[in-house]
């Protein structure tokens, strides 16, 4: 066919626009390198992987748990995505992986992002949202003693228990405002492992055993986490998830809207109903994402930026931080040096206490003090709380508590605070541009919850079971503060580390490894893997006098530094490691040079990478 030379360039036009606009970007991990779909669905499976540190120019992209979808990140980055293309296509997939067990679609999702074009940093808060007609909070049911283990004990069953995520309208916001991919791409890896399937590794085997009779309870629930001859998957088995794989395909078409307004919030609130619950289709379609300034504390020629409001995490950081420079750490030495030190830190990162208090509580242990979230930012409070602290305010004054508290439920409120279930995964991620984010999503209840609801194959958890008094203060309708710590770390006013962390002591471990970097000068991975105190255990065998011991790995600590700091300290074995340490991840791009150095802790799966 010829064309005429004077509608050659409309032809050119029309040729060209028709490539770009038509052009479909491919995640998939068939367009991995050979082998290495296999390779990074087997790292999963390893107990302690002593993950490298990863080294790059051009960008990087961490996760706390699953390789592949570390490798699903690394992917959008080559073909052109920005750093939250990358974060939020690893997180989609870390979710398939999990089999929706202690992350979901309908979960939650928190971020701290740089965008380097305009030098901003903004905060996004996709986190719960509580019923709309729930108006008696304090009669949800939940587990009758708030510990882990009775946690996963069968209790009594209730809708009332869902509350409303936000995950899927933060990812979808989250890529309309920074990213360069298309929507519908970032699902492809996480439809590709829900259609073909995964090995299922050894500890996601155990959540099926642990789980076995809440998962049999309902007829999807059963169709989906359990075979079709009755018996249970074991590890090694290969997991697919059809149902998932078309629920993703419809979003990845039509949107965030598939959840929140369509089919499947119908089918969502129907199933939440059945079990008793009060969610409607009016708590779905009233749901937004947060998008404000977030929280900045500056610590010398160091500043740190945390996720904004509503938020107890960040609050708790950067009290943690204040604190630590009130109470003489950077001048003391590290504590895994000095007994002296040891003693400050485990003071230090217990203040986070105060987050979870009554008003009526705080008053009585810290009178006079202004303990709102807006002074707990204040270095001046950091000062005068500090004080009172060293001076021996204690949590309670047990002559005034016995009248007006009951010591037993006050410490296991705490309890389910500091060492419940909070069960997540993250991304970090920097890309070609000098882009960075930093993400935490979760699910905040023990593997798929006690309903065990499953929805078209997504999971639908209890987080509302422990989190009744939390409910209570925000009312109905209403967002829930997060208790996640995520946010970046500047140098002279340049971003340098972008940091997310879960698990259970989390608090403790970004505390410790902010600390590392801001005020012992060490490297991203020496501060990941420096000794560290874990989060305490409570004793309360004798509610009238509790007892907190800080807990350690064997080894970390010199006998020497132990005994000075005349604490009650436990140790125990590395086994233990992944389920008292928190966890936490980063990325370190060099001002001057540029170098990009990516770590996730050796004790755990995912992986990090650098290009």
């Amino acid at each position: 066919m010829r064309i005429h030379r004077k509608l050659f360039p409309i032809f050119l036009f029309i040729t060209v626009f028709s490539i770009v606009v038509g052009q479909r970007f491919d995640l998939s991990p068939l367009r991995w390198g050979e082998g290495e779909i296999d390779k990074y669905v087997k790292m999963d499976t390893r107990t302690f992987p002593n993950n490298p540190v990863a080294i790059g120019k051009n960008g990087a992209v961490t996760t706390t748990f699953h390789s592949a979808a570390s490798r699903a990140g690394l992917e959008a980055l080559d073909q052109g995505g920005t750093s939250v293309d990358a974060a939020m296509t690893a997180a989609l997939t870390q979710i398939t992986l999990n089999a929706g067990s202690v992350i979901s679609f309908f979960g939650v999702i928190t971020m701290v992002h740089y965008d380097a074009a305009t030098g901003e940093m903004v905060s996004m808060d996709a986190a719960w949202n509580t019923v709309q007609d729930e108006l008696d909070p304090m009669s949800i049911p939940g587990p009758k003693t708030v510990n882990v283990d009775s946690m996963w004990n069968p209790r009594e069953v209730s809708g009332r228990t869902a509350l409303v995520g936000g995950f899927m309208r933060g990812v979808e916001e989250a890529n309309e405002r920074y990213g360069k991919l298309p929507f519908r791409s970032l699902f492809d890896p996480a439809i590709y492992f829900a259609e073909n399937g995964f090995e299922l590794s050894s500890a996601t085997a155990d959540f099926f055993k642990r789980r076995d009779l809440q998962i049999r309870r309902r007829q999807e629930t059963r169709e989906t986490l359990v075979k079709s001859d009755g018996s249970g998957y074991e590890a090694g088995d290969l997991f697919v998830q059809p149902k998932l794989a078309n629920t993703l395909k419809n979003i990845s078409d039509k949107g965030a809207d598939y959840m929140y307004l369509g089919p499947w919030a119908e089918n969502a609130v129907k199933a939440i109903q059945s079990d008793g619950g009060k969610m409607t289709m009016k708590d779905l379609a009233d749901y937004r994402v947060i998008w404000n300034q977030p929280i900045k504390a500056q610590y010398g020629e160091y500043e740190v930026t945390v996720l904004g409001p509503p938020t107890q995490g960040s609050i708790n950081l950067v009290e943690a931080l204040n604190l630590a420079y009130v109470a003489g750490i950077p001048e003391t030495g590290h504590w895994s040096t000095s007994g002296k030190s040891l003693r400050l830190i485990s003071n230090v990162t217990s203040a986070m206490t105060i987050s979870y208090l009554t008003d009526d509580l705080i008053k009585l242990v810290y009178p006079g003090l202004d303990l709102s979230n807006e002074s707990r930012l204040k270095k001046e409070t950091a000062a005068e709380l500090w004080d009172r602290m060293e001076k021996g305010a204690k949590l309670i004054t047990y002559a005034e508590e016995k009248r007006k508290y009951s010591l037993r439920q006050i410490f296991q409120f705490l309890i389910s605070k500091i060492k419940g279930p909070k069960h997540s995964d993250t991304v970090v991620a920097i890309d070609q541009w000098g882009n960075m984010t930093a993400v935490t999503h979760t699910i905040n209840c023990i593997v798929w919850g006690n309903e065990a609801i499953m929805v078209d194959g997504v999971s639908i958890g209890d987080a509302a079971s422990f989190q009744q008094a939390a409910i209570k203060s925000v009312g109905p309708g209403n967002r829930l503060p997060s208790p996640i710590e995520v946010g970046i770390i500047s140098k002279n006013s340049k971003p340098i580390i972008p940091f997310a962390s879960m698990s259970m002591g989390l608090h403790q471990q970004t505390v410790q490894s902010i600390l590392n970097i801001i005020a012992f000068d060490m490297s991203i991975e020496e501060a990941m893997n420096a000794p560290s105190i874990l989060y305490p255990a409570l004793d309360m065998s004798n509610p009238e006098s509790p007892k907190t011991t800080v807990r350690v790995m064997e080894g970390d600590f010199p006998e020497n530094v132990i005994k000075e700091s005349g604490l009650p300290i436990s140790q125990h074995p590395s086994k233990d490691r992944r389920y008292m340490q928190g966890l936490w991840i980063g990325i370190f791009k060099d001002p001057k040079t540029g170098l990009i150095q990516a770590v996730s802790p050796p004790y755990a799966t995912g992986v990090a990478h650098a290009y």
